[in-house]
């Protein structure tokens, strides 16, 4: 099975979504299961994990009605309030829904830079660790220190890295503090990392392939085909790529490898790590 580990869907509203910026005026209107089935086709995946973007539990509830009536959406990485103390009462009402897969909060927009070790936030996390479901890292680089001592604290919760920890791309220079950390954080074998979003994290907005090879030899190197997941980040990543120009880009650097690496890339982790069958 191949599979878009990593994408969006909602219904525009400038209020419920204020985060999207200018740059971000290709996805200011609907984006629905519809939109995305056409490029899965074209890309020749078989599904998708449709990811939070508000920080609402009605958020899960409308994700969970898009999985229900749409198959290839095959799991739902929701947001519930990590931090209240309700947290048990969230993960008892969704833990259940099969295609609940995990659970994600927003770190790199929070003020204060250690948040995700914040004693509320971890004691949210070990409640998730009661359950099946993973927890999604969404970091910028600047943050990796943080969510190495983070995930060191919860060894049974299986983790997910999205977008490789967002580090800041230049054409003329490699941040050899990103790749430092992410080599510290792969040797945790609970976390597993998404080949995802480089093409946003690009200073200046032009890229190749040539371009981010560098960080893809990282990660691959650091986590291996087997904890190593693509996903398209559509529609965020609409602003610097086509869905099928970034499947094509992955599809050439993992060309060289063998067919059981390339099957685990494209589909097989996140099958494995998010229990999709």
């Amino acid at each position: 099975m191949k599979i878009d580990s990593h994408q969006h869907f909602w219904k525009y509203s400038a209020s419920e979504y204020p985060w999207m910026s200018d740059e971000l005026a290709c996805c200011r209107r609907d984006l629905l299961p519809d939109d995305l089935a056409p490029l899965l086709d074209d890309s020749g995946l078989d599904g998708s994990i449709a990811v939070q973007a508000r920080q609402i539990p009605e958020e899960t509830d409308f994700l969970l009605s898009l999985a229900e009536k749409h198959p290839r959406v095959l799991g739902v990485v929701g947001w519930i309030p990590l931090c209240s103390p309700d947290v048990s009462r969230y993960l008892d009402q969704y833990a259940s829904h099969p295609k609940i897969v995990g659970f994600r909060h927003v770190i790199q927009d929070e003020l204060d830079d250690d948040f995700i070790l914040r004693p509320d936030f971890q004691a949210g996390i070990r409640e998730l660790g009661r359950y099946p479901l993973c927890y999604d890292v969404l970091i910028f680089e600047k943050h990796l220190p943080q969510t190495i001592a983070f995930v060191d604290q919860h060894p049974q919760v299986r983790m997910v890295l999205d977008h490789v920890a967002k580090p800041q791309i230049r054409a003329d220079e490699f941040s050899v503090a990103w790749a430092k950390n992410i080599r510290r954080l792969a040797e945790r074998e609970h976390v597993s990392c998404k080949l995802s979003g480089l093409v946003t994290e690009v200073r200046g907005g032009l890229w190749d392939a040539q371009m981010l090879r560098p960080y893809f030899d990282t990660v691959l190197e650091a986590f291996g085909p087997q904890r190593l997941m693509f996903g398209s980040d559509w529609p965020v990543c609409l602003m610097r790529s086509s869905h099928r120009q970034w499947v094509e880009t992955v599809t050439s650097w993992i060309a060289s490898l063998s067919a059981d690496e390339q099957a685990a890339i494209m589909g097989g982790t996140a099958a494995r790590v998010y229990g999709i069958a």
